[in-house]
């Protein structure tokens, strides 16, 4: 007849080992044959053969019998602990070695610089380090003097380096007597176009790294080296690029190029139909209000309106936005 498998390990105390062992102290022995239900007992070292007859065991007694269990327990839990050390020792150079490939880059992706001091000084900073190309948009019909003499030494000398420049400036900057002669002093790979709107500021070195304000008063900027975003930016540029009509390199001479007021009024025109106020267009087309008032009265006059809503009116009526010159 097969013995039935003990269902437990060897390590644990059964209902029947319990049983069985309770009787063995009881009694001060138990059959060999009997003890054959719970081998545990065996494994555990609570039973021990009887020495004066082979088919009896006799039990050991619990105070000697636990603390020789514990001690064994004890000892596994060592060996453990040490197979622990020598696992932590051989993954320590391994884990390291991870952590050098897998480490964060220094410098962040998106950093705020506040004030114009340090926003100056990061663009600096950067255009020492660029061997390519310079993007910048520029927008607003005015740039101080000042402001343009201080950044020519940083451009030339960028330019020196044979790095290329393009500058997107709106159109109103075609009448600026400061800015073209700011381009002329500069020797190199140098070009200016313009449009009627450009984006906001923009500094845009070798498609590595952009600054771009982060504030309305622009005394916020944001330097980012974020590939995606730079690839961004770079899109736009060139985008506004085609768009635009050459300023410098002068092509050809005479009137340049969009100063036709039919032109100007075609954007003004569509400015007035999404419900742009006066001042509003004057901001978006780097002019004074004054001029943007100018052209709505030449328009009015043009279209035969008396009224601002009436003008929008004729405007749409008139096909002016859909019909090129």
């Amino acid at each position: 007849m097969t013995a039935k498998p003990h269902p437990h390990g060897a390590e644990e105390f059964c209902e029947e080992g319990s049983r069985l062992y309770a009787h063995a102290l009881h009694w001060g022995r138990l059959r060999r044959s009997d003890a054959a239900a719970a081998p545990c007992l065996a494994e555990l070292g609570l039973l021990r053969p009887d020495p004066g007859d082979a088919d009896w065991l006799r039990p050991v007694a619990p105070a000697v019998a636990l603390p020789a269990l514990l001690n064994s327990i004890e000892d596994e839990i060592a060996q453990r602990r040490d197979r622990e050390a020598r696992l932590a020792a051989a993954f320590a150079p391994l884990m390291e070695l991870d952590a050098r490939r897998a480490a964060v880059p220094d410098s962040p992706m998106i950093s705020i610089h506040m004030g114009f001091q340090r926003i100056n000084a990061a663009i600096a900073e950067a255009m020492r380090g660029a061997s390519q190309e310079l993007l910048t948009i520029q927008p607003g019909g005015f740039r101080p003097p000042d402001q343009l003499a201080q950044v020519l030494p940083r451009e030339q000398e960028l330019l020196t380096r044979g790095c290329h420049m393009r500058t997107l400036y709106q159109h109103a900057s075609r009448h600026s007597p400061a800015v073209r002669a700011h381009y002329e002093q500069l020797d190199g790979r140098v070009e200016v176009r313009t449009l009627d709107e450009v984006t906001e500021r923009l500094v845009l070195l070798d498609r590595s790294v952009a600054f771009i304000p982060a504030s309305t008063d622009r005394t916020v900027a944001l330097e980012i080296r974020h590939p995606a975003l730079i690839s961004y930016l770079v899109t736009t540029f060139e985008r506004l690029w085609r768009l635009a009509t050459p300023m410098h390199p002068a092509t050809t001479p005479g009137p340049a190029p969009h100063s036709d007021p039919t032109n100007r009024q075609r954007t003004i025109a569509a400015l007035l139909i999404e419900g742009h106020t006066d001042a509003v267009i004057a901001e978006r087309l780097g002019v004074n209000i004054r001029t943007v008032r100018l052209h709505i009265a030449k328009l009015a006059a043009a279209l035969g309106s008396e009224s601002r809503a009436q003008l929008g009116y004729r405007i749409a009526e008139s096909g002016i936005l859909h019909n090129a010159e």
